[in-house]
């Protein structure tokens, strides 16, 4: 804790220096395996034709890593809670279930990807002179999509178990084996593209071997025989926690597709054909990839720092933060920008010699494409930046915007408009479909951006110096869990008067703040009056997980104190390794409900109806992430109680069940 604490007492700078260099470094080690193969395929015979036919199967690699990416970021997110809750329990399972649900989906992409590889590399823009190119290069590729995916994952998880360094190695040693097994390849053996994709694949398994080998002695968990089989309620967990990249590495799918797919209708009836766009497109797609990866990688470094910060209520912090890597991503988007404008001709030629209508498409290309690079790196890490401070909504909009919708509107729409008023230059609508679409999208996050940053405020806190721990005997923990108007926290306080007790509930937040150094306002979240999917996406980014953590830790703190009552946060399951643990369950029929809750607050039936659904959804929903299985499974509680029998009856079936368990 006190080197989490860190994060909201040390200077900006120096901890944006120590979290940002290993997340750029590895972010641009894996950018190498997208560029080398590139540069060694355009300075060989197969010249542009080898780059498009490359080019066209990168839209299927985008979708693999969709999934390995998903499970990955999913796995080192739970792996988190799990090392803040100290359950090695959980922790083993999150691996061999991401483990092998990578496995499967891997070998599923791996048959249908080999039993329809003409028809998808035609789908995405083959032509007749590179189709057997792209089919040569993606057969190998996919065949090694298990090693490639696993490794994916396991990297996350490594990166989440405490080593990230040997994360980065892992990844390093692998891409420094395709670059020096390329030219052995392509050049001295002859074998051309498929030469290229054999160093690939060939990298990606010494990659994947070193990943592997780091499981035989992992810090934080040990994995048995029984890690190896898929438990779904920690999959949904995982899936839940990875969402929000798997839409972003969509977004990135539909956009290629769509260049993919446009860049050979209209280049066919251009003056440059279909390969000489879809070739330069390949390149300069993965050129900007380092710029983004830099710029992302800046944003992620800085993800911890925002985050604890956001929930301490340090807003001078947040800002500070903020401002360094704005100004950071923006300093590395601009120069770059400059550069792809200035000249692309150095760049182009480090991908080899090619023709001069080649050449002309790729200069124009490069100078409207990526002439608002700056603007697509801010985009970039504005995604990042709302993910960090727990706006999923923000974060969602800062994700697609751009890619999903407003590329796709004007790509669609400029390629008629140019085709119609000059036949033949159709093509040139997707290359400003990609600065329109940063202005518009870069517009809309600025404003989103600003409105956000004028609303910080330090805040004072109010409760946390009368929030304290009660010594107490040892005895009996009671957890009581409760649908909503079922008087739960009532009844737990006159269950705790009668026993004479410590009782919890609202106080855990107040206790857990003044601990951790978070804002309680923060532990309590405004999504959990919102819907389901909402607060699930809440839960997902980093702050909802620092909220979870922080509340468990006093939870268990609680618990080591001895006998008491707690209400709520889902303390049945985080206490499932203590002893004497009596686990309540408190349900009601919904009219009961719905009048108990017109009482309390006075609201009208239909209110108290949306109120009661409201705080069911995000009740199950934090359970739900919590421990990965059903808030309302009546098998997870030691006593299901109907609660409209009345408040007392309810106590005293409580008390009595304590003397016949005893």
């Amino acid at each position: 804790m006190e080197e989490t604490k860190q994060l909201g007492e040390q200077p900006i700078k120096k901890l944006l220096l120590k979290f940002s260099v290993p997340c750029v470094m590895g972010l641009l080690i894996g950018a190498l395996y997208n560029i080398v193969d590139q540069i060694f395929i355009g300075n060989s015979s197969l010249g542009y034709l080898g780059n498009a036919a490359t080019g066209v199967s990168f839209p299927i690699i985008c979708i693999a890593n969709a999934f390995a990416w998903c499970i990955g970021d999913g796995a080192a997110a739970f792996l988190s809670i799990c090392a803040g809750r100290k359950d090695s329990e959980s922790a083993h399972k999150c691996v061999g279930t991401g483990i092998v649900s990578t496995a499967i989906i891997s070998i599923v992409l791996c048959a249908v990807c080999l039993i329809f590889c003409e028809p998808l590399m035609a789908l995405f823009g083959a032509s007749d002179a590179t189709l057997q190119l792209a089919c040569d290069y993606f057969r190998i590729v996919v065949c090694f999509f298990p090693a490639y995916l696993m490794f994916n994952v396991m990297n996350s998880m490594i990166r989440a178990d405490g080593s990230p360094t040997y994360a980065m190695v892992a990844l390093l040693l692998g891409a420094v084996i395709n670059i020096i097994l390329d030219p052995v390849f392509i050049f001295a053996l002859d074998w051309g593209i498929q030469g290229a994709a054999i160093a690939t694949v060939i990298g990606q398994v010494v990659s994947f071997v070193i990943c592997v080998a780091y499981f035989r002695r992992p810090k934080s968990f040990k994995l048995k025989k029984s890690s190896f089989r898929i438990d779904y309620p920690v999959l949904k967990n995982l899936i839940i926690l990875g969402g929000s990249t798997f839409i972003v590495q969509i977004s990135m799918v539909v956009m290629t597709l769509l260049c993919n797919m446009m860049l050979f209708k209209y280049g066919a009836l251009s003056k440059f054909g279909s390969d000489i766009p879809i070739s330069v497109f390949s390149i300069q797609t993965k050129i900007y990839t380092i710029v983004g990866n830099i710029a992302c990688g800046i944003a992620l470094g800085g993800q911890p720092i925002l985050g604890y910060n956001y929930g301490a209520k340090k807003m001078d912090r947040v800002k500070e933060c903020y401002k360094y890597i704005l100004l950071s991503s923006l300093t590395v988007g601009i120069l770059a920008t400059i550069i792809f404008i200035a000249c692309p001709q150095i760049i182009i030629g480090i991908f080899g010699k090619q023709n001069e209508l080649y050449m002309e498409f790729a200069v124009i290309s490069f100078k409207i494409f990526l002439s608002f690079s700056f603007v697509t790196a801010f985009i970039k890490i504005s995604s990042i930046f709302f993910q960090a401070i727990g706006k999923p909504v923000q974060a969602m909009v800062a994700s697609v915007l751009r890619d999903m919708i407003c590329f796709v509107i004007f790509t669609i729409g400029l390629c008629m408009f140019f085709e119609e008023r000059t036949p033949g230059n159709g093509i040139y609508g997707i290359l400003f479909a990609s600065p329109l679409s940063d202005l518009v999208a870069g517009t809309v996050i600025t404003i989103l951006t600003i409105k956000f940053l004028r609303s910080l405020k330090e805040t004072p806190e109010s409760r946390r110096e009368s929030a304290a721990i009660v010594s107490t005997h040892p005895g009996t923990i009671i957890t009581i869990a409760r649908q909503h108007g079922t008087c739960g926290k009532q009844i737990g306080e006159l269950l705790a008067e009668k026993l004479e007790i410590p009782f919890y509930c609202k106080e855990l937040t107040a206790i857990a703040a003044k601990d951790s150094g978070l804002a309680e306002e923060f532990l309590l979240s405004d999504y959990e009056q919102e819907d389901k999917l909402l607060y699930n996406l809440y839960l997902s980014t980093n702050v909802g997980q620092q909220s979870i953590i922080a509340q468990e830790k006093i939870l268990r703190k609680i618990a080591d104190e001895g006998s008491c009552v707690i209400v709520g946060r889902a303390a049945n399951h985080v206490l499932w390794n203590y002893e004497n643990v009596l686990k309540v369950f408190l349900y009601a029929p919904e009219e009961y409900r719905m009048q108990n809750i017109q009482d309390m607050y006075g609201d009208t039936k239909e209110k108290a109806y949306q109120h009661m659904r409201r705080s069911d959804k995000a009740r199950a929903a934090y359970y739900q992430n919590v421990s990965g299985y059903e808030w309302k499974n009546f098998g997870n509680y030691n006593l299901c109680i109907d609660a409209s029998i009345g408040k007392e009856a309810v106590i005293d079936i409580i008390l009595d069940y304590m003397k016949h368990r005893k």
